[in-house]
């Protein structure tokens, strides 16, 4: 199952706390970026970060699932409503991310 842009839309607006949010699409879902890390995405219409410590740390309890088949998991995020938490969330990750290879 796809995601749908209207899901997008709202995890974008919930998320407009932060400077240098953008995404991409990739075969029905969305690739999140932070300042031109990858720190999640939208997959199934659900949010899903990268398994950091930091997101570990914020989010102890969150369930670890796949985002598709084959992929390695990630975390999802279950306060999706709470803008201040998403921001706390993502600006903690930021360092830990992986910076982009140069193409």
């Amino acid at each position: 199952m796809a995601s749908t842009k209207e899901y997008l839309d709202y995890i974008l607006d919930q998320l407009s706390l932060l400077d240098g949010i953008t995404h991409r699409a990739m075969m029905g879902e969305y690739i999140l970026y932070v300042n031109g890390k990858i720190f999640g995405g939208i997959y199934d219409d659900r949010l899903l970060v990268k398994p950091t410590k930091s997101a570990l740390a914020k989010m102890p309890e969150a369930p670890h699932e796949l985002p598709y088949e084959g992929a390695k998991e990630m975390l999802l995020v279950e306060d999706v409503d709470n803008r201040e938490f998403l921001r706390e969330l993502v600006t903690a990750m930021y360092e830990e991310l992986p910076t982009p290879k140069k193409r």
